[in-house]
């Protein structure tokens, strides 16, 4: 199954254009008709041969949630590919987007016995997707909560992993201007327990070919780093595909299809960390939204 077994959706007139953090974006060239980045996921559905379950999953979400309010990441690892879903509501306690509700939405596709207390002060919660869990009914049993880091210089994000049993910190965000802050992001960067400096080179985490972009978020976590490009264009997106062997027929779908998608800014991001001296590429993602 490729992009062209099924009607792509096509953009209008009052589309909101958003980054993986769901803050507004001016189109960067003329918008209406084209392609939204959401045929992107589905693409990478189809290349993986899920299909229908997966895609009234989306559309159960966009439905309950409203449209452009839900991120999506396509990760690689291993030579496979995965999903997380994103969901945002900066209202916090106030929010009408919760755990408790999309838990709700998406049981007649994965039950779950997660329960978080809405009590608390998250802004940000996430869920992986593969295979498994919709072909196979897996129940889904972890999922990830963000809440600020206040006190933190720049805007800062904590993640926690929350399970049945317990809630572990996993992971932490720390955001940057790529034009303004770029002595703050090298030292950033060079700031890792991961990194043999003797033998770093700051080009393999802070890739030249992607730096022209408006954010480069930075984490920490808990066995590597990962370094986050916000807002590139579709160009850099496909530099960054190809460049981390990403499957051909999902690359040669953006390839073939860049007029139609020159319009959207994009993010991707990797997990990194130093091996006897060389820099490892273990994960990998890029995202849109729904």
């Amino acid at each position: 199954m490729t992009m062209f077994a099924f009607a792509p959706e096509l953009t209008t007139a009052d589309d909101r254009y958003v980054d993986y953090c769901l803050w507004d974006y001016t189109p960067v060239a003329a918008a209406p008709g084209k392609w939204r980045s959401v045929n992107l996921l589905r693409d990478s559905f189809a290349h993986a041969g899920m299909g229908a379950p997966a895609f009234a999953l989306v559309e159960a979400i966009r439905q309950a949630f409203g449209p452009s309010r839900t991120v999506w990441g396509v990760k690689f690892e291993g030579g496979r590919l995965s999903w997380e879903l994103y969901f945002y509501d900066y209202d916090r306690q106030r929010r009408t987007r919760s755990v408790t509700r999309l838990l709700e939405v998406i049981r007649p596709w994965m039950a779950s016995s997660l329960q978080v207390n809405e009590a608390r002060d998250y802004f940000m919660f996430s869920i992986d997707l593969d295979r498994t869990v919709l072909e196979q009914g897996r129940p889904l049993e972890l999922l990830q909560l963000y809440i600020g880091n206040v006190g933190s210089t720049v805007s800062s994000g904590i993640c926690y992993d929350v399970t049945a049993q317990a809630m572990t910190l996993k992971n932490f965000y720390f955001f940057f201007d790529a034009r303004t802050q770029v002595r703050q992001i090298i030292d950033k960067v060079r700031s890792s327990a991961y990194l043999d400096l003797s033998r770093f080179e700051l080009d393999s985490v802070l890739w030249p070919e992607l730096r022209e972009c408006q954010t480069i978020v930075l984490a920490n976590k808990r066995h590597h780093d990962g370094v986050y490009f916000s807002r590139i264009t579709v160009d850099q997106l496909l530099f960054f595909l190809r460049r981390l062997d990403y499957p051909a027929a999902l690359v040669a779908t953006i390839e073939q299809e860049r007029a139609q998608l020159d319009h959207l800014l994009y993010d991707v991001g990797f997990d990194y960390r130093m091996e006897d001296g060389v820099l490892r590429i273990l994960k990998s993602a890029y995202y849109g939204v729904f």
